[in-house]
């Protein structure tokens, strides 16, 4: 059976640019949020490359063809990113976060770098199944700060991976059987800093869109570019 999916993103309430981008490709069974950073339009140019990337994946892969080509893919555009930031000079980066999903036949696997997420909702309980790669979750893990107080720190937009930062990509990566009724969705973090996890879990239980929770997060307040996509397995 093919999952089915839905996809939205908006520019927010406060920002004039959006900087985010999606693929969505239930033929392909590959989702994918990248929220670019940068600044001066930086962040698009990153974002927009990983999704042209990512969305002209051929069919007819197996799911290791696949992997191997999603990683293949995100480090050339890692490096193409980090070449064209040097050659712009003035010593910026042109970078984006990543999360994809792949599902194949009964499993799933989960690549990402930065902090845009994954959740899954599995018989009525939400996870994450990514964890971030950002300045306050580092602080959150060795015990320097309260989740809670991670949410509201100054420099709570500090991600510390990216595809077209400096170094070599690093991707961390989640997979695993998939379960009658698994539900995922992909966003970037302009959707977790307006909605709490409690209400993500009650909107996607009750079978909500990808374009209605974008609404919802863009009248919450849309600090950030939003982006949300949902994947029914």
């Amino acid at each position: 059976m093919t999952p089915t999916s839905s996809a939205a993103t908006h520019p927010g309430a406060v920002r004039p640019r959006n900087e985010d981008n999606l693929v969505d490709r239930p033929d392909l069974g590959l989702w994918a949020v990248a929220d670019g950073a940068g600044g001066h339009g930086s962040g698009d140019v990153a974002s927009t490359a990983i999704a042209e990337s990512l969305g002209s994946i051929p069919p007819g892969l197996s799911a290791a063809e696949m992997l191997a080509q999603v990683r293949l893919r995100l480090t050339a555009v890692h490096a193409e990113l980090q070449a064209r930031a040097i050659a712009r000079g003035r010593g910026g980066v042109i970078a984006s976060t990543i999360v994809v999903l792949l599902v194949r036949g009964t499993h799933f696997a989960a690549l990402w770098a930065g902090d845009s997420r994954i959740y899954l909702l599995r018989g009525g309980q939400l996870h994450r199944i990514t964890h971030d790669h950002s300045l306050v979750q580092e602080m959150v893990d060795s015990g320097a700060l309260s989740a809670e107080e991670a949410e509201r720190h100054p420099q709570a937009n500090v991600i510390t991976r990216a595809v077209g930062a400096e170094g070599p990509l690093e991707l961390d990566k989640v997979a695993d059987r998939l379960h009658p009724g698994d539900r995922f969705m992909l966003c970037s973090d302009g959707v977790f800093k307006e909605l709490a996890e409690g209400e993500i879990a009650a909107h996607l239980a009750r079978g909500v869109e990808a374009e209605e929770l974008v609404q919802r997060a863009v009248a919450a307040g849309g600090r950030d570019n939003v982006s949300v996509v949902v994947v029914q397995a």
